[in-house]
């Protein structure tokens, strides 16, 4: 198993790097959207039968645990000498991370397929979890979504056709180390390349957990230059890696040489951290945050079991300090692509003061197929999400095709046609437009608010 090292104590390093996931995967560049408001408000209903045995809704903080019983039991089974203080340090966490295979059959019962892949994973992206999140997985059921996010199977060593390492073309996009300019008023800052847990979808596994972007001072200060010097960026997303696992006294530095560039308007973060180390939201945190406005964050939640007590504190925190939050969820098949479970993340998220903001599509890395849903499914999944009068729904869009392609002028239509859902926009030279997908391997593009539609070839030009 690829070793990573943790280091918390120079201001020129980051909290720790290693196996990570990202979250902060699928399109991630897309700019904040016009927030939408409940007209009127009507009672949350019931968890669906079949979740409410994982599931447990924390309406109020003075009704809510302080952890849940799962996460208890597990506690005393694998890390019974961890005291209170210790269990809820996230550097303490994040130093006890699951990363090897003799960790994994101790904690669960492994299949075949997993302790395969476990055994052959030194060239692909490691593998990281959290005590925390390791005990909200099922230890005997290997079709656990949880489970099936964090944990390897030899699916993983399978390449379909489509798939590529760089499905949205970022490494051909990056003016300098760690930032990519792929559309004229944005950058995407990668700060670091670990994540405290590593999700086995993640868009950037080719380059996450591998100790290719270090969160040096001089990296990030060419990044910040480029920012400085190029007029049109007014919008920067802070990601990874995951950015929230730098120290308070880096991500603060960060932040203020961000805000110190005039045309900077928004600064957003990138983080799966609520989800799975939600003890990484400390008041300290908060505060260094909440002096950065306006500041926003898009967090990734993809099941309601992450909705635990913990997970709903963090949220809380983050809300309380005036952050808007925006749950950016890939669909997943056999995981949350089920209307019953995306209804219930849904009502979980709105009750976390998270609004569900955009779905996605699994991108085509390789090894990914086996993640990879309908389009049938996916429309099922975003049509049940929008009928439902308790639930704010994801907005319409949940791939990124054409849109990701449009600063590079074109746009192959191979895999990402078969896998996008509904519609998505792209501004061009001439102003913004609507894509839709169509009937085979082809698009229809028609300008937004129009009714005029026409079909492309198998590749467009933007």
């Amino acid at each position: 198993m690829k070793q990573d090292v943790v280091r918390f104590h120079n201001s020129d390093s980051h909290a720790s790097s290693g196996p990570a996931s990202e979250i902060a995967g699928e399109n991630d560049e897309e700019p904040p959207g016009i927030s939408g408001c409940l007209e009127n408000v009507v009672p949350l209903p019931e968890v669906a039968p079949r979740l409410r045995g994982k599931v447990s809704v924390f309406p109020t903080s003075r009704s809510r645990p302080a952890s849940s019983p799962r996460s208890s039991a597990f506690r005393r089974a694998f890390f019974p000498s961890a005291t209170d203080k210790e269990w809820t340090d996230w550097q303490w966490q994040i130093r006890n991370r699951i990363r090897s295979i003799d960790q994994l059959e101790r904690m669960l019962v492994l299949s075949e397929a997993e302790r395969a892949a476990a055994e052959n994973i030194q060239s692909k992206l490691p593998v990281g979890i959290t005590p925390y999140f390791m005990s909200l997985l099922s230890k005997d059921d290997p079709g656990d979504p949880l489970r099936r996010t964090v944990v390897p199977t030899v699916a993983e060593f399978t390449q379909t056709p489509g798939e590529a390492d760089d499905p949205l073309g970022e490494d051909g996009q990056s003016p300098v180390p760690g930032l990519v300019h792929r559309y004229p008023d944005r950058v995407l800052l990668l700060v670091l390349d670990f994540c405290s847990t590593y999700c086995r979808y993640c868009t950037r596994s080719r380059v996450v957990g591998h100790g290719a972007i270090y969160p040096s001072r001089s990296r990030l200060e060419r990044a910040i230059e480029y920012i400085r010097s190029t007029a049109s960026v007014r919008d920067v997303l802070i990601s990874g890696g995951d950015p929230l696992t730098l120290n308070d006294e880096r991500l603060g530095w960060l932040l203020s040489r961000l805000r110190e560039i005039p045309h900077v308007e928004i600064i957003r973060i990138g983080t799966k951290i609520p989800a799975v180390l939600p003890q990484r939201i400390t008041p300290n945190l908060v505060r260094v945050l909440r002096r950065y406005h306006p500041l926003w964050m898009s967090v990734h939640f993809t099941h309601p079991a992450e909705c635990t007590p913990e997970a709903y504190r963090a949220c809380e925190r983050l809300a309380n300090a005036g952050i808007p939050l925006g749950s950016q969820t890939v669909l997943l098949k056999g995981i949350n692509d089920s209307t019953e479970t995306m209804k219930a993340l849904c009502h979980h998220l709105l009750r976390m003061r998270v609004r569900p903001y955009y779905l996605y599509q699994c991108d085509p890395i390789t090894g990914s197929s086996h993640f990879r849903t309908s389009v049938e499914k996916a429309s099922k999944s975003s049509a049940a999400c929008a009928a439902s009068p308790a639930a704010m729904p994801f907005r319409p869009m949940s791939s990124t095709p054409p849109a990701a392609a449009a600063r590079s002028r074109s746009c192959p239509i191979t895999s990402r046609a078969a896998m996008a859902t509904t519609c998505c926009c792209a501004t061009t030279a001439t102003g913004p437009i609507a894509i839709r997908i169509s009937e085979g391997d082809k698009w229809i593009i028609a300008p937004c608010g129009s009714g005029s539609r026409m079909t492309c070839a198998p590749s467009i030009s933007l």
